[in-house]
């Protein structure tokens, strides 16, 4: 049968033949990544146990969730929630590993398995749990609006007013909703709206509670109007899949009762998070 198929394979035509050399290539390049995959080091409570750390994605410059303090160490809810999920899960505050991640990254880290869980300021959301699975919230988030000018204490203070909002945002709906007389400012990123502020190009700025709290900590001539404009629901990113079924159960019911007891609003508020 080999001796056969390789008069026939001397037969090809010569673009046949490249054809059919490449679609080989291509289908043991996928055959291989697919088996790499699926012998890449799993999340699975038991590996986890038995290992003795699980290892978490944070973030390391988003004060008050996760950020590093003048030591280096790392501070803040989300850092406070996976120590105490560690100590749930494995009996111990240390057994944390700590990964900083990027914005772009904090999905993609659990889908390739490069950590176990990702805690990093990232909403649940319907596209994005066709990827991931999604813990219960820990944290209600929501949009806010940040200004330094006292005399803006009501949304209708705001009314004639330019607010900044980033480019994009789903923020720009909810202002438009709340304070229809305001004249948006499109901004690229915090730091340009913070420069607009200080610039007084500006008179507030409509994003997060969570990053906005974080302004007022940093320098106290900042406020924020005591109203939250929308919800959105913080969670822990878990990987898919029925082999990890009993660590987002394990977490799940975690958090469910980090809730029950009052330990998570306390650590918000000890946090300054509105």
């Amino acid at each position: 049968m080999i001796n056969w198929l390789v008069q026939q394979i001397k037969h090809l035509p010569r673009l046949a033949l490249f054809v059919l050399i490449s679609a080989t290539i291509f289908f043991c390049i996928i055959y291989v990544n697919y088996n790499t995959q699926l012998s890449a080091s799993a999340a699975e409570l038991p590996k986890i146990q038995r290992r003795g750390y699980i290892s978490i994605a944070v973030k390391n410059n988003l004060r008050p969730l996760g950020f590093s303090d003048a030591n280096g160490n790392l501070q803040g809810l989300e850092i406070d929630l996976a120590t105490q999920l560690a100590v749930d899960l494995l009996g111990k505050s240390n057994a944390v590993k700590f990964q900083p991640v990027a914005n772009r990254d904090r999905l993609s880290f659990v889908l390739d398995r490069k950590v176990d869980l990702t805690i990093a300021r990232v909403t649940a959301t319907s596209s994005r749990s066709r990827l991931v699975s999604f813990s219960v919230p820990y944290y209600l988030d929501g949009t806010m609006i940040i200004t330094k000018n006292a005399s803006f204490q009501r949304l209708v203070d705001l009314s004639k007013q330019k607010v900044a909002v980033l480019k994009h945002s789903s923020t720009i709906g909810v202002i438009q909703y709340y304070i229809p007389n305001a004249e948006l400012v499109g901004v690229e990123s915090y730091e340009e709206a913070r420069s607009q502020i200080e610039n007084n190009t500006v008179a507030a700025f409509a994003a997060d509670a969570s990053l906005l709290s974080g302004w007022v900590q940093e320098d106290p001539k900042y406020l924020i109007l005591p109203i939250k404009l929308s919800t959105e629901p913080l969670s822990v990113v878990m990987p898919k899949g029925l082999q990890y079924d009993e660590l987002r159960r394990r977490v799940n019911e975690a958090i469910a009762r980090y809730i029950a007891s009052g330990w998570l609003k306390e650590r918000a508020t000890y946090w300054g998070l509105p």
